[in-house]
């Protein structure tokens, strides 16, 4: 079973830039979904950004368009988000996800067309933005 594990979240000052990387244990195959998921104290998770590995097709969220950027190594064993010109509403949890089972959390469904819902998350990072 694929195990997520993520890295590189921080406190930054508004404006900054910061990298999460996530482990991921196995590559499983082409047609799946990775994605980050985000989740501020009371708020829903949220879909921030996600990839379908067999065509690279991205999404992003409204929110985060044209300063988040995903993105996988060449051995695909590795996701990552580049979050640049963060604000202070991108502090939150964020969480490295896969449609991939077995489920080990919420079932999370997105909008996305070809990466719909995730079901296996990995511990969370922490990233503050102070203002």
């Amino acid at each position: 079973q694929v195990q997520l594990a993520e890295s590189g979240g921080g406190s930054v000052e508004a404006g900054g830039s910061l990298r999460l990387s996530c482990a991921v244990s196995e590559h499983t195959g082409s047609n799946i979904c990775l994605a980050w998921f985000r989740q501020a104290p009371g708020k829903e998770r949220e879909g921030v950004a996600g990839i379908y590995t067999n065509t690279g097709t991205t999404y992003f969220a409204d929110s985060v368009k044209g300063r988040f950027t995903i993105s996988q190594d060449a051995a695909k064993s590795t996701l990552y988000l580049q979050m640049n010109n963060l604000k202070p509403e991108d502090t939150a949890t964020y969480y490295c996800a896969t449609d991939i089972g077995p489920r080990n959390g919420d079932r999370v469904d997105t909008d996305w067309a070809l990466c719909a819902d995730f079901l296996r998350w990995g511990q969370g990072t922490q990233v503050t933005v102070s203002p």
